[in-house]
């Protein structure tokens, strides 16, 4: 087959070398094509199902609604996990999906069981609503407008009429939530004196504002030519003419709403706010489409805020646009990357050049580099991938492996051509050529097919480390096998078309030659001291492996960007202005830390939005410069300062990534979550408070704070069930009456153009807004009689559910812990050490959750899929090598190469990520192709030109391979050298570790291996025809 193959392509290479040129192109419009991220998509496909039921208190909305949303989607949706909130009239769901599932098949699914359900929920509670699809970064742009000369109102009214419309039209926007500014309403605030002079009830009232602010369509007048549409104008516009609908009338005299109620302009209730830079203003955060380029929806949001400004302007209304663009980490990172890979491959072209010494040979090996990876981008990009950071990582390390291919061919032919010239009866160069590539060809295969054989092991990895480096793995096989079919194609094409009219005349280049000479006098010293050079080598391979355990673990490192989020929460309860309030404290002092540009705050929700987070809740959006790392340790400990000075209110601050990173893994923004779950309520709370007292003693603890507590003050009102059937009243019309006037009743909308306002009826604010006067409230009984609420029920204060969570239908509590100077892995077990020896109240569970336990679950994949790996990796080395002591052999260069890497992570701050370990595996791939080359020489020397095996034939041979060893190594190493160099810069925190691990481990491997393995290989090697 791979005679067939090499032969098509010497034949044909005028085809062949067209045929690349048109890969070239194909890949050039897939790189303009492909949608470009930071990150691959690490969340877990989820759908958020958000449920209102006005009025409804905790309690109810979690047996009323959200229990039974859950119990629809047990089992039949294929959901793998369930996460529930219930709030005061809110029910929010989020269910997760196994990674790899059809969001949109799940979404049908989900669609047609909450159809299903929606007809079993009690009155009044809306339908089930599926909020939009939610992608590892949600959103891409948030801007912020405030004034010196408008009102929030006025503010807010741009932002939702004005600014809201144009951003939704662009194309791969799906939602803007808005925080902060007043929305505006009409409002018909009852009189209840009022009420009681002219003998009206609130129904009536009611009734009169609802008609006043209904629309009919009148229908269509039909005359025998035409059909002409009737339309009526009759609905309110004003606040006179509001005033003066009809409400009664006692005899000539007609009683409006005016009479009855205060009209007026007004605002709805407060559920969200903002400040920016400590003045208040509204806040809108901009939110892309799941599966759509995000590069593409920032530009054009950037573009329409841009048209905006202006127009702003001419109103007095400022435009912070800079607050947060996700696309200038997302540039960054990948100009980063890219710089990497260019003067990666720079380095690897000279290193070619300084080896093969001929620009003929230096250009058909370094061809494979853009040929390669613009296929491997290509496959990338028909597969669905993004082209991000770990993408670019899988091809950056690929580099050395994807020109290797090429320079074992190259380098064999030029040998074979020469010799064949020197012979006294040379062949025809196609033959040479063809025998030549052959000869070293099924060596190659077998090993690219090892080093994937060395990858599959990260597409067992699952959860977000899987969703992280799947994709990197995916590209790098991508650009290994791509390589292959070019060496077995184009570089034979190429080598028949540019090499037999030069080789005759050809030698070895300078540097080659001498490095040949000094590695043959090198080898000769080895051989004649090999005992003290084996010693060595132990002593050097144990001393290096022993270091491994000082290793600090952690899942990933800390990712640099400059958008923050800091996040406060007070006791359950706490109004939104007492949040602003103390959220304008922490404003000043974090624009007196000099390298923050940017401090945005957000408290409570926005108005649209499937959040329940409560008014006790902010977050600060927080940009800064560009930091040294001198400058972010500063930061970093100015932040945890700050933190300390509000205990128990500060809970957290992290990178946006890092976040949505913690998020992903634990469903909290911190490194380490703590869940504990049960059925009784008393027993979680009790749990909670003694784990948390705990774990702030554990050291490494930054802050120790659950998430907001179960429950909070509240107002009780009792029904007086004799009282009621006194005064002939229905329950259920007295709990309305209550809701309408306390709350407030939607009574129909005003139309001005495309602006729709809403009109409210209520109690006059002395009554809505002031607990001692809930009791006044006048009730109309059935008699005509007015009575006060406080004779028909009990009020009192109380406390109550304010936030029931739930995981997988079970009740549960969330302790989030930030740490500091300790990693996940070491604060998780001291901690689980430290809650062993609580008594817990029976049928409490607790599970840690957060990076720690995904470090631990991903060296648990890593280690179990590859030693299945490592056993098909036998397998093949046995067909290849023949034998079993030539597998051994090959094996030991794996503790070579891993003490490399140990130092280089150890000399590199001493952690060991989870990129460093997939940095190993790539590592071992990479020493195992060189391995494999020089014994695959070996067995070739001894069998088919039937040398005998010695010490001069393994001298011979290494010497013979030292320079497509050396280059291979070389490559691999200088081509991630910028990418180890640059380690923590912003998009290659992750692949900085693992390019470092390979860059060491090929430093000790590649010189190990050259010095020890032919020496061992003289007294353990077995190959065909030894005598």
């Amino acid at each position: 087959m791979l005679k067939r193959i090499v032969k098509f392509s010497l034949h044909l290479r005028g085809i062949i070398i067209a045929l690349a040129c048109m890969l070239v192109g194909y890949g050039i419009y897939s790189i303009v094509r492909a949608r470009y991220d930071v990150y691959p998509n690490f969340v877990e496909p989820q759908l958020n199902i958000k449920t209102v039921a006005p009025g409804f208190s905790p309690s109810q909305v979690e047996k009323l609604v959200t229990t039974p949303i859950e119990q629809a989607l047990a089992g039949g949706v294929g959901a793998e996990k369930t996460f529930s909130k219930s709030m005061q009239g809110i029910s929010v769901v989020k269910v997760l999906f196994p990674s790899g599932s059809n969001i949109y098949r799940d979404e049908q699914a989900v669609s047609q069981r909450l159809a299903q359900v929606a007809g079993t929920l009690p009155p009044h509670v809306h339908t089930p609503v599926l909020m939009p699809l939610v992608s590892s970064i949600r959103w891409v742009t948030v801007a912020a407008i405030t004034s010196k000369t408008n009102d929030l109102r006025r503010l807010r009214t741009v932002a939702d009429w004005v600014m809201q419309p144009r951003l939704l039209a662009v194309r791969g926007v799906s939602e803007v939530a808005i925080y902060g500014g007043l929305q505006k309403d009409y409002r018909i605030e009852i009189i209840p004196g009022r009420l009681i002079q002219y003998g009206l009830s609130v129904k009536q009232v009611l009734i009169a504002a609802r008609q006043a602010t209904g629309l009919v369509g009148a229908g269509v007048v039909t005359t025998p030519n035409q059909a002409i549409t009737l339309r009526v104008h009759g609905q309110v516009q004003s606040l006179k003419q509001l005033g003066q609908t009809p409400v009664a009338a006692h005899g000539s005299q007609v009683i409006t709403l005016a009479d009855v109620a205060h009209i007026r302009i007004s605002h709805l209730p407060q559920v969200g706010a903002a400040s920016i830079m400590g003045k208040p203003g509204v806040l809108m955060m901009i939110g892309q489409a799941y599966g759509t380029n995000i590069l593409h929806v920032s530009a054009r949001v950037k573009k329409t805020l841009a048209s905006l400004k202006p127009v702003l302007a001419e109103q007095g209304i400022a435009l912070h646009d800079r607050i947060l663009q996700a696309s200038d980490f997302i540039t960054t990172a990948l100009h980063n990357l890219v710089d990497s890979l260019l003067i990666g491959a720079g380095l690897v072209i000279l290193v070619l050049v300084l080896f093969l010494g001929d620009w003929r040979t230096s250009l058909i090996s370094c061809l494979a580099i853009p040929l390669s990876l613009l296929a491997a981008i290509a496959i990338l990009t028909h597969l669905g991938y993004t082209v991000n950071t770990m993408t670019l990582g899988g091809l950056a390390v690929a580099i050395g492996e994807v020109v290797d291919d090429a320079v074992i061919d190259v380098e064999n032919i030029t040998r074979r051509l020469r010799l064949n010239a020197l012979s006294t009866a040379p062949r025809a160069a196609m033959g040479v050529v063809l025998a030549a590539s052959l000869e070293v060809r099924s060596a190659v295969v077998f090993a690219t097919a090892a080093v994937i054989l060395v990858f599959l092991p990260i597409f067992g990895l699952g959860g977000l480390a899987g969703r992280f480096f799947a994709p990197l793995a995916v590209a790098y096989i991508a650009a290994v096998l791509s390589s292959l079919i070019l060496a077995l194609t184009l570089t034979p094409a190429l080598c028949m078309t540019l090499l037999p009219s030069v080789a005759v005349t050809r030698h070895d280049a300078w540097l080659t030659s001498h490095l040949k000479r000094g590695y043959r006098r090198l080898l000769t010293g080895v051989e004649n001291w090999r005992t003290l050079v084996v010693a060595l080598v132990v002593v050097v391979t144990l001393a290096g492996l022993a270091l491994l355990p000082l290793l600090k673990t952690e899942f990933l490192p800390r990712l640099n960007e400059n958008n923050y989020v800091v996040h406060l929460a007070l006791v359950a309860g706490s109004s939104l202005s007492q949040s602003m309030a103390v959220g304008n404290r922490i404003t000043a002092d974090l624009r007196k830390i000099p390298y923050i540009r940017y401090v945005v705050q957000r408290a409570g929700k926005p108005a649209l939005a499937g959040d329940v987070r409560g008014p006790q809740y902010s977050a600060y959006q927080i940009r800064v410069k560009s930091l040294s790392p001198a400058q972010s340790r500063k930061f970093r400990a100015d932040m945890a300062t700050l933190i300390k000075k509000f205990p128990g209110v500060l809970i957290s601050y992290n990178s946006v990534l890092s976040e949505l990173i913690n998020q992903g893994i634990s469903g909290s923004g911190t490194p380490v979550a703590v869940q504990i779950i049960g059925n009784q309520f008393n027993a979680i709370e009790r749990a909670t408070a003694m784990i948390a007292a705990r774990l702030k003693k554990v050291p490494g603890a930054l802050s120790v704070v659950p998430q907001t507590a179960s429950y909070a003050p509240e107002i009780k009102v009792r029904l007086r069930y004799r009282q009621l059937k006194r005064w002939g009243l229905d329950p259920l019309a007295v709990l309305a009456s209550v809701h309408a006037l306390i709350r407030g009743h939607l009574v129909g909308h005003i139309y001005h153009g495309t602006r729709v306002w809403p009109v409210v009826a209520t109690m006059t604010p002395r009554y809505a807004n002031r607990i001692a006067m809930i009791g006044r409230l006048p009730i109309h009984t059935a008699t005509g009689a007015w009575i006060p609420l406080s004779d028909l029920v009990r009020i009192y204060e109380g406390r109550g559910f304010y936030l029931i969570s739930h995981m997988n239908g079970q009740r549960a509590r969330v302790i989030n812990i930030e740490l500091s100077g300790t990693t996940a892995g070491q604060y998780v077990h001291a901690a689980q050490d430290a809650i062993a020896k609580l008594h817990l109240p029976a049928g409490v569970i607790v599970n840690f959750t957060g990076s720690a336990e995904a470090a631990a679950q991903a060296r648990h994949d890593l280690l179990v899929h590859s030693a299945i790996a490592l056993l098909g990796i036998l397998l093949l080395l046995f067909v290849v090598l023949k034998h079993f002591n030539n597998v051994v052999l090959l094996l030991i260069n794996l503790p070579l190469a891993l003490v490399g890497g140990v130092l280089a992570a150890w000399l590199c701050g001493g952690a060991l990520s989870l990129g460093a370990m997939v940095g190993f595996i790539t590592l071992f791939g990479i020493t195992l192709r060189n391995s494999i080359m020089l014994l695959s020489h070996y067995q070739h020397l001894v069998a088919r030109e039937g040398r005998t095996w010695n010490v001069q034939t393994a001298i011979d041979g290494a010497v013979d391979r030292l320079p497509a060893i050396l280059m291979t190594a070389l490559v691999a190493a200088l081509g991630l050298l910028p990418l180890a160099l640059g380690s923590g810069a912003p998009g290659r925190e992750i692949e900085g570790p693992l390019a470092q691990v390979i860059v060491g481990g090929l430093c000790t491997s590649t010189l190990l291996n050259l010095l020890i393995l032919p020496t061992l290989a003289v007294r353990f090697g077995r190959f065909a025809g030894r005598r």
